[in-house]
């Protein structure tokens, strides 16, 4: 993904709602041993909310098994010296303390501000796109869904009636509290599709799925470093440089916001026109490969730019 950036320095694939869990299914779920159910079930929603209390990030808690789920188990085993399959245990319940987890979902009341600064939808046209102040969030539900780490259609399924409204109280997941602590080093996982971020004891700190590039726009190999980090960038849009969108064959500036093609966060490598960044798409992260940048969820590129050092090592691993 060959970005250029400036940047303000401060702070689709749906899942069909009838499958969902709800949240007294979430509550009352519990483990009797064995993998994880196919499909979507409340129990590995439970799951996934405690690999992201672990500082794993199961990417977006839709309760769905496999893909983000099983990568966020294998690292979690890892992490702990557990045999690293990826698969749902005893032995794994037992680390994620899933016997005495507590709650699982919370209440939570909209606020005003919850409900400000939404657009009415983000066009595909990226000419479109430069014409708009900001690339913000579309709707109070997406923009929770994301503070809590969550599907869209999950959050609005787990409220079924809601109108998603300030003043009214809504039951969101409970997701880890952000990390704290500083990165000095980071490895990309290229065949495993996560980012190890280790502190300066060089003990794993985090560990989050990413998607990387393809043959045809492969992410860098060997080891760079962090160059310095934005939040809230734009995004250059450069057909020369860039791949192709549409019948766009000038240079374009679309502006910041999480609806940005790389999202609220740009960790800028000392790799040329590569970083690391949020996205539009959290669901997206394993069905689709990035640009030759690593791509992340918003929140979870924002946790890391808010821990990494510059002058961090970022090393590739194929």
């Amino acid at each position: 993904m060959h970005f250029r950036i400036a940047a303000l320095m401060a702070p689709l694939l749906a899942v069909p709602a009838f499958a969902a869990p709800t949240a007294e299914e979430i509550e009352s779920a519990t483990y009797d041993g064995g993998a994880l159910p196919d499909g979507q079930s409340a129990i590995t929603f439970v799951t996934q909310v405690l690999l992201d209390r672990a500082g794993v990030s199961p990417g977006i808690i839709d309760g769905y098994s496999g893909g983000m789920t099983e990568t966020a188990t294998r690292a979690f085993e890892m992490r702990e010296g557990l045999e690293a399959d990826g698969v749902m245990d005893e032995d794994v319940w037992e680390a994620l303390s899933g016997p005495d987890a507590g709650a699982i979902t919370q209440s939570y009341t909209i606020t005003q501000d919850d409900a400000s600064g939404l657009v009415g939808g983000i066009p595909q046209d990226y000419a479109e796109r430069a014409e708009m102040d900001a690339l913000a969030y579309t709707s109070v539900p997406e923009k929770l869904a994301e503070r809590f780490h969550m599907d869209e259609d999950v959050l609005r399924n787990m409220n079924p009636g809601a109108a998603f409204q300030p003043g009214e109280t809504i039951t969101v997941a409970a997701p880890g509290d952000r990390m704290e602590g500083t990165v000095a080093r980071i490895e990309i996982d290229v065949p495993a599709g996560r980012l190890r971020a280790f502190d300066t004891n060089d003990e794993i700190l985090t560990d989050y799925p990413v998607a990387v590039g393809s043959e045809d726009n492969p992410s860098p190999s060997g080891t760079h470093e962090v160059k310095a980090v934005a939040y809230e960038p734009n995004y250059t849009y450069d057909p020369d440089e860039n791949f192709q969108q549409g019948d766009n064959d000038e240079m374009l500036i679309l502006p910041p916001g999480p609806n940005n093609p790389i999202g609220g966060t740009w960790i800028d490598l000392t790799e040329p026109t590569y970083g690391i960044h949020g996205t539009p798409e959290p669901s997206s992260l394993f069905d689709a490969q990035s640009h030759g940048c690593v791509r992340m969820t918003n929140w979870d590129a924002d946790e890391l730019g808010r821990m990494v050092e510059q002058g961090a090592t970022v090393e590739f691993l194929r």
